[in-house]
C-alpha cells in the first residue's frame, strides 16, 4: 500500500470534505506550503513520530496568526498534548524566524474535522521562506512517540491550514497528506458460514485471520486444513492459505445432506477457528446475513465507499450491505456516487447491496431514521443542510419525521428507527406502513427499550441489529479504544432467495432476527389452535390488506385469533454454548429456559454488568469494580465482551479480579471457576452499589444488585464447569391475553457473551 499524496483533499474524501477551501484563482504560493515525513505505512496502535515543515508563502504570516491541523472524528489514536515531554502523543513546535509558537489542542472542530492543533504566533512576524515545525510523537525528551488509531485506513489524514493574516479563518493548504495505517500481525483466526441453506442451495465460506483490535491482516499464512461435520459439494479440504487482500472466500459450495454443518479449521496442525453453524434443512426459506447501517470518509467516518461494500462483501462475507451516511453532511455528488456504486455492487443471488441514507433528524422532531430504497436514482429528502454549501435542493428537505413520511408516502422503500447519537423518538410520529424494524443494537450499545417502549403504543414492528459502524468495516465493527463501547451488530433476513425484492418483503413482514454480532441460526415460530387471520401488511396501516387462514406463524407476523394460548415452538443452533433462552410476552419475561439444571451447576461462578445512564449521547456508563473472594481460589479466568483490552480488567493474585470497562446498554463480565471452603464468600464492590454474596448461595438463578441508570444493574449466578451445549429445542405453550397485543418474542444469551432476539410475533383478537 502506497502513501497517497493529493493537490486538495485527499481525492476520496472529496465528496464528503464540507471545510472551506481556498477561492478559484488563488495563488498557493501566498498562503505557504507544508511537506510531512515519513511518509510510509504504518501499523495500528504503534508508536510513531511526524514531523509538518511549514514553510511562509509570499504574503507572509502576522502576529498572532498561525496553521492548524485537523484530525477526523472518528479517530482514536492519541490525543496531541503539550504537557508532559516523556508521555506518549507529546507534541512540540518551533519556528525559524521572529516570536514564538503557542501549541493548543481541542475537539471542537466542525464535523468530520473533530480534532484541531493550532500552531499560534506570538510576539513576532513571519517573512516568505520562514518556517514552523510540528512535531508529532517528539521522542527528543523521552516520549514514546505518537499512539496511532487500532483500525485500518487508506489515508489516516493531516489537513493542513493557515490563517497568515490573524483573521481567524483558517484555509486547507493545496497540497495535502494522508498515512496509511495497515493491520497488525495475526492474533486469531476466523471461519465464517452462513447459518440457514436448503439441500443444494449454493453458499460460501468465508477465512480470515485479524489482529488484536480486529483488522483483517496479511501478516498471516500456512497450511489449511479443514473438517467438515457434513460432505460439502466444491470444499477443497487442503490448501495454502495466500489470499489476494487479506481474506479468502471459498464460493459454490453445497450440502446435499440434512443437517449442522460446522467446519473445523486447522491452521499448520492447529485448530485454529470453527465455522457455522449452518443448518442444512428443506423449506421454503433461507438466512442470509446483514449489517445495513454504517459511514465512510464521505460522510463522518473513514475510507472510502467503494473499500466499504468490498469489506462487507468479501471481508466480512455479508449476503447484504447498504451505506447509511448523515444526511445533512451527504452532498448531491455523493448520493448520486452512492447510487451508482449499489448498482454496480447489486449481484442478485450473491450479494444484495442497497442505496440509502440517515434522515438525522433531532430527537425532538422525530430522531434517526434509516432509509433503504428498493431502486436508485430516488430523491434524497433530509432532515436539514445544516453543513452543507450547495443547498440548491433545500425544496426537498424533510425537517420532520412527519414531513418524511410525507414525502416518502409513495416511494418504494422501507425505515427503521435507530439509536445513535441522537436516538429515535417513537413517541413522535410512526407510520407502520413505512417503518417497520427498530434497530436494538448496534456499535452504540444495546437498546431494548426502542422496541419494548412501542408495545404499550400498540407499534408493531421487526428488531434489526446493525453496526452503525463509523471506521469502514460493516459486519466486522470494532469499537476499538473509543465512545464506542460494543461490538457491531448483525440482522439474518428470513426469505426464499437473495434478491432487492424478496429481502424487501423480508422487511416489510418482520421476517428477521437480530444479534450483538454472532451468527447463529434461531427458529421461531407458533402453532394456533384453532388457527387465525395473518395480515400480509400491518393492518394499522393498511386496513384491507390481503389476510390467510393459518395455524403456523413465524417470528414477524400479526396474527387474529381467538387462541387462548400459542405453542410456541424454539429451536437455536449456536457457533458457542447456550448459556439462556428467554420466552417473552412484551416486556414480561414467562421463563428462562436453560440446557441444564439445578443439578448440574459446577465451580464456574458468572458476574455481569450491563445498562446505561440514559437515552441520549452520553449514555455510557462507566464501571469500575473488584470482585473479592474469601476462603475460595480462582482457578481460571475469562473475561466476556471485553473488546478494548487497553481497558483494565484482570485477575490479580489467587482470589481478586479488578476492573474498569464501560458498557452502553450492552452487558460484560467474567466467569471464575474456583475452588471454594464451605463458609466461602463473594464481595462485589462498584462505583454503581455493591454485592455481598455467600459462594454456597449463588445458584441457577441471578442474584441482582440493581443500580439505577437505564436498565443498569450487577448480576451473579452459577454455571457448569464444563462447556455448555451448542445447541436447544424447546416447545411451550404461552397464554395469550385477550387484551391488546401478544408480543410474543425471545431473547437467547451464549457462553461467550453474546445475545440474539426474533422479531415478535404479533398475537391480538379482534
Amino acid at each position: 500500500m502506497k502513501q497517497q499524496t493529493t493537490r486538495g483533499p485527499v481525492a476520496r474524501h472529496l465528496v464528503g470534505d464540507t471545510a472551506p477551501h481556498m477561492r478559484p484563482g488563488d495563488d498557493p504560493a501566498l498562503f505557504g506550503t507544508a511537506e510531512l515525513s515519513p511518509l510510509g505505512s504504518v501499523e495500528v496502535r504503534s508508536f510513531q513520530t511526524f514531523t509538518l515543515v511549514y514553510t511562509v508563502g509570499k504574503i507572509g504570516l502576522d502576529d498572532t496568526g498561525g496553521i492548524r491541523v485537523a484530525f477526523r472524528f472518528i479517530s482514536d489514536a492519541g490525543k496531541p498534548q503539550m504537557q508532559d515531554s516523556k508521555a506518549a502523543n507529546f507534541v512540540s513546535a518551533s519556528c525559524s524566524g521572529s516570536g514564538k509558537i503557542s501549541l493548543s489542542f481541542s475537539a471542537g472542530g466542525q464535523r468530520p474535522w473533530n480534532g484541531i492543533l493550532t500552531a499560534h504566533l506570538h510576539g513576532g512576524y513571519l517573512s516568505e521562506g520562514d518556517t514552523i515545525t510540528i512535531v508529532f510523537g517528539d521522542t527528543s525528551h523521552g516520549s514514546p512517540g505518537m499512539l496511532m488509531q487500532t483500525f485500518m485506513e487508506e489515508g489516516y489524514e493531516f489537513r493542513v491550514m493557515a490563517d497568515v493574516q490573524a483573521t481567524g479563518n483558517f484555509l486547507p493548504l493545496d497540497k495535502q497528506f494522508s498515512i496509511p495505517v495497515v493491520a497488525g500481525p495475526a492474533a486469531v483466526w476466523k471461519a465464517v458460514l452462513p447459518s440457514l441453506r436448503r439441500p443444494g442451495e449454493r453458499f460460501h465460506l468465508g477465512l480470515k485471520a485479524e489482529d488484536v483490535w480486529g483488522n483483517p491482516t496479511s501478516q498471516a499464512n500456512g497450511r489449511i486444513r479443514l473438517e467438515p461435520s457434513l460432505p460439502v459439494t466444491g470444499l477443497p479440504l487442503e490448501f495454502e492459505y495466500e489470499p489476494d487482500d487479506r481474506a479468502l472466500s471459498l464460493e459454490n459450495l453445497s450440502c446435499d445432506t440434512e443437517g449442522v454443518l460446522r467446519i473445523a479449521v486447522y491452521v499448520d496442525g492447529s485448530e485454529a477457528a470453527e465455522a457455522g453453524p449452518l443448518v442444512i434443512r428443506s423449506g421454503g426459506y433461507a438466512g442470509f446475513w446483514g449489517d445495513l447501517h454504517g459511514q465512510t470518509g464521505e460522510t463522518i467516518g473513514v475510507n472510502s465507499i467503494e473499500s466499504y461494500f468490498d469489506f462487507a462483501r468479501n471481508k466480512t462475507f455479508l449476503d447484504i450491505s447498504s451505506h447509511q451516511g448523515n444526511d445533512f453532511q451527504m452532498k448531491t455528488v455523493f448520493w448520486e456516487k452512492l447510487n451508482t456504486l449499489t448498482a454496480e455492487f447489486d449481484e442478485p443471488g450473491r450479494f444484495v447491496c442497497i442505496p440509502g441514507y440517515e434522515w438525522s433528524g433531532n430527537t425532538a422532531i422525530g430522531g434517526d431514521h434509516n432509509v433503504f430504497f428498493k431502486t436508485e436514482g430516488r430523491p434524497i429528502r433530509r432532515c436539514s443542510h445544516a453543513i452543507l454549501d450547495d443547498r440548491s435542493d433545500m425544496a426537498n428537505d424533510a425537517n420532520t419525521l412527519t414531513d418524511l413520511y410525507a414525502g416518502l408516502k409513495d416511494e418504494d422503500c422501507v425505515l427503521y428507527a435507530h439509536v445513535g447519537g441522537r436516538y429515535a423518538n417513537i413517541h413522535y410520529d410512526h407510520d407502520p406502513l413505512l417503518e417497520t424494524a427498530v434497530e436494538v443494537h448496534s456499535a452504540w450499545g444495546t437498546f431494548e427499550w426502542i422496541l419494548t417502549d412501542g408495545f404499550p403504543l400498540g407499534r408493531r414492528v421487526g428488531l434489526v441489529c446493525n453496526s452503525d459502524g463509523h471506521k469502514g468495516r460493516p459486519g466486522a465493527s470494532y469499537p476499538g479504544s473509543s465512545t464506542f463501547g460494543a461490538y457491531g451488530g448483525l440482522t439474518c433476513f428470513l426469505t426464499d432467495r437473495l434478491d432487492r425484492d424478496a429481502i424487501f418483503e423480508a422487511m416489510r413482514r418482520r421476517h428477521h432476527y437480530g444479534t450483538t454480532g454472532c451468527r447463529m441460526h434461531m427458529d421461531v415460530s407458533g402453532l394456533l389452535p384453532g388457527g387465525g387471520t395473518l395480515f400480509e401488511r400491518n393492518p394499522e396501516a393498511q386496513p384491507d390488506t390481503p389476510t390467510h387462514t393459518v395455524q403456523t406463524v413465524m417470528m414477524g407476523d400479526i396474527v387474529r385469533t381467538d387462541a387462548e394460548a400459542v405453542i410456541l415452538s424454539i429451536g437455536v443452533e449456536a457457533h458457542a454454548g447456550i448459556e439462556r433462552i428467554e420466552i417473552r410476552n412484551g416486556e414480561t419475561v414467562l421463563e428462562n429456559v436453560r440446557p441444564y439444571e439445578e443439578a448440574d451447576l459446577g465451580d464456574r461462578i458468572r458476574v455481569l454488568w450491563s445498562g446505561a445512564e440514559y437515552r441520549g449521547r452520553g449514555r455510557n456508563t462507566e464501571w469500575r469494580g473488584r470482585a473479592q473472594f474469601s476462603g475460595a481460589a480462582i482457578r481460571r479466568f475469562e473475561t466476556l465482551n471485553l473488546w478494548n483490552p487497553e481497558r483494565s480488567f484482570e485477575q490479580r493474585g489467587s482470589e481478586t479480579i479488578v476492573w474498569d470497562t464501560i458498557t452502553t446498554g450492552n452487558y460484560m463480565g467474567f466467569d471464575a471457576w474456583i475452588d471454594a471452603d464451605a463458609d466461602a464468600s463473594l464481595s462485589i464492590a462498584t462505583n454503581h452499589g455493591d454485592l455481598e454474596l455467600k459462594v454456597s448461595d449463588i445458584g441457577l438463578e441471578d442474584e441482582i444488585m440493581e443500580a439505577g441508570g437505564l436498565a443498569r444493574r450487577l448480576r451473579a449466578f452459577r454455571l457448569p464447569g464444563d462447556r455448555l451445549p451448542k445447541s436447544l429445542s424447546v416447545v411451550r405453550a404461552v397464554p395469550l391475553s385477550n387484551t391488546g397485543d401478544n408480543p410474543v418474542w425471545i431473547s437467547v444469551y451464549t457462553e461467550d457473551g453474546y445475545q440474539a432476539w426474533s422479531s415478535p410475533i404479533y398475537l391480538f383478537q379482534s
